[in-house]
């Protein structure tokens, strides 16, 4: 039938810049494409990924989706700063923005077809949000993964928050939240934060062996099993992320974004000691040139 509409594209169609993507042998890839900056994310890359996912879903020539990160340095580590810090100025926009995010995970979580995060580099923060989107992860076990929401003026709210304390318990994902330190490979998957940790040279050998097991499974079963298992992440992200994403925005002009974004530019550990000066002290802490508004 040449007429159906609900049917995946040819990847040359897409003209992706900030991703790559190709389909070969049932199975998609998605790449993030942005090495020079560890693969962090930037409005492009949302709005790309959320083309492939969706091509990927309706393609019933494909079977599974790779998600992976250009290069062997990093998997993807999160928001692209450069790109946040205009937010502070217009929080608005960071309310659009967030949108996005949530419809790309949204897209990745309920693909309909199993999904592999390919860690071959870093993984943090939101990064590590979309290793937990996946169904599986494999890793070079000589990467690591790492939230750092509390230490570089944000909240992971974007999944982990919700999804760790199901996947490694509480007192775990408490410890990789609050603490925000470096998980090696093979702790992560000690702790079931990922499945396997192979040696480098080992990872795509360990991914098509696991690649050709999934295909070699009914798509129908397959897809409601995915959407059983959903059940928890999908409670938990429903009644809290857009919550989240309100208080994101709104928190989005006080003193700890914007010194965390600052530091993170002048390539410096951020100033806790200001701000908890700040608090002891009831120097107005939530504004940020410290001195509340007159009436």
């Amino acid at each position: 039938m040449t007429n159906r509409k609900y049917i995946g594209k040819p990847v040359n169609s897409f003209n992706f810049e900030a991703i790559l993507y190709e389909k070969v042998d049932g199975v998609a890839t998605v790449t993030f494409n942005r090495p020079a900056v560890l693969n962090c994310i930037n409005h492009q890359v949302l709005s790309e990924l959320s083309i492939a996912f969706k091509d990927a879903s309706w393609d019933d020539e494909v079977a599974v989706l790779v998600l992976t990160g250009s290069g062997d340095r990093a998997f993807c580590t999160g928001a692209d700063l450069k790109e946040q810090e205009a937010f502070i100025r217009r929080p608005r926009d960071y309310w659009k923005w967030m949108g996005d995010f949530i419809e790309v995970h949204e897209r990745l979580r309920n693909l309909g077809k199993p999904t592999v995060a390919r860690l071959n580099g870093i993984v943090v923060g939101g990064g590590n949000e979309f290793n937990m989107s996946c169904d599986l992860a494999i890793a070079a076990d000589d990467i690591y993964i790492r939230q750092v929401g509390t230490s570089h003026g944000s909240v992971a709210l974007a999944g982990a928050t919700q999804f760790l304390p199901l996947i490694v318990g509480d007192r775990r994902a408490r410890e990789i939240l609050l603490l925000n330190e470096e998980i090696p490979a093979p702790k992560a998957a000690e702790w079931g934060l990922i499945n396997w940790a192979v040696p480098r040279a080992e990872l795509d050998a360990k991914l098509a062996e696991l690649v050709a097991k999934l295909k070699a499974k009914f798509p129908e079963k397959t897809r409601y099993t995915k959407q059983q298992l959903n059940f928890w992440r999908d409670l938990s992200w429903h009644t809290t992320i857009g919550h989240g994403r309100d208080w994101l925005a709104i928190h989005n002009t006080s003193p700890e974004t914007w010194e965390g974004v600052q530091s993170f530019n002048e390539k410096r550990e951020p100033d806790y000691e200001t701000i908890r000066r700040r608090w002891a002290e009831d120097a107005a802490p939530e504004w940020l040139d410290g001195e509340i508004p007159e009436d």
